[in-house]
């Protein structure tokens, strides 16, 4: 499946806009040596942060972007052995060599658009090497179903006959199945099927979960809410045309716990009451796609997460459809 760059307008989207909300989250969030900040995490830059800026970089054809946010990740994080990087980065220079496993598959995925769809053909090869690593050190059998695989959320995490911990947000089934694709990798397709099915779980829809051989449990001492990494499982699975999975459904009710007019609830408790809610339109945007609904357009200065989402759900809205 080829994809074409959204450098066309889009409905109720024009290029001037996708341009003006780009550069500014570029001004906002990536210095000129390639590294993306997260200004609400102490400015430091993640794997998932340089993963997302390669992928928007990409959907808007901005090459010289790309080659800054990779080579920064190529110099700082991808600095381990297995070809996975390292996930957190601090302003004191030093990283933090356990990877996260979303950050290592959206950055194979970035890789391949970039050299299959836009032609950058520097780039050529990398997604491969990811991909081994991947497959080498992130993924564990189910207890439930040994036979079928689940994703581990980094490669240091115990896995056993008896529990694999699991965060249920790290399941980007379209990036699973291109890199499977492309790559000849059968446990990257059969991962991104087995993960649709345990989304359609509502135990699943959590920021963490433990899986056992009973079935999903809450995974100790990590966040047992519906909350910032959840959020996206809603944005994944659209991205994915995967229009009429439950999830959908089940995240649109979640986010309107809100109270507040023009708020989403970005935090529920696994009841649904109420936790945090905010009116950041990148929240707003991913619940639009939870519903089916065009995302609510960019406004730039809410913050590395909530801007990054924004962009991330047109992207998705795009694509998606």
């Amino acid at each position: 499946m080829t994809l074409p760059c959204i450098a066309v307008a889009s409905a109720g989207w024009g290029q001037h806009h996708q341009l003006d909300a780009w550069s500014a989250w570029k001004a906002a969030q990536l210095t000129d040596g390639g590294r993306v900040i997260d200004d609400g995490n102490n400015e430091i830059s993640h794997s998932e942060g340089q993963a997302y800026g390669l992928l928007l970089a990409q959907a808007f054809g901005d090459r010289d972007a790309f080659r800054r946010i990779e080579a920064w990740t190529q110099s700082k994080l991808a600095i381990r052995p297995d070809g996975l990087m390292a996930w957190k980065w601090q302003t004191s220079g030093e990283a933090d060599l356990r990877n996260a496993t979303d950050g290592d598959l959206l950055r194979a995925w970035a890789l391949l658009r970039a050299t299959r769809d836009s032609g950058w053909r520097e780039h050529e090869g990398k997604a491969a090497q990811i991909c081994r690593g991947f497959i080498e050190n992130c993924l564990a059998p189910d207890p439930r179903v040994p036979s079928e695989l689940l994703l581990k959320p980094a490669s240091h995490m115990t896995a056993t006959d008896n529990s694999v911990i699991v965060n249920p947000s790290y399941y980007m089934s379209r990036a699973l199945i291109e890199l499977g694709e492309a790559l000849g990798h059968v446990d990257l397709l059969r991962t991104a099927a087995h993960g649709e099915q345990l989304l359609r779980d509502p135990a699943a829809m959590r920021d963490w979960i433990d899986v056992t051989p009973s079935g999903i449990q809450a995974a100790k001492d990590l966040s047992n809410a519906f909350g910032w990494d959840a959020l996206r499982i809603p944005l994944y699975l659209f991205w994915s045309g995967r229009h009429d999975h439950p999830a959908l459904k089940g995240a649109s009710r979640r986010f309107a716990a809100a109270t507040l007019a023009k708020h989403v609830a970005t935090v529920t408790a696994p009841s649904g009451q109420l936790i945090v809610q905010s009116d950041a339109v990148g929240f707003h945007a991913v619940a639009d796609l939870a519903l089916g609904n065009p995302p609510a357009l960019p406004r730039p200065g809410q913050g590395y997460y909530a801007d990054t989402l924004a962009l991330l759900a047109q992207v998705a809205w795009r694509e998606g459809i």
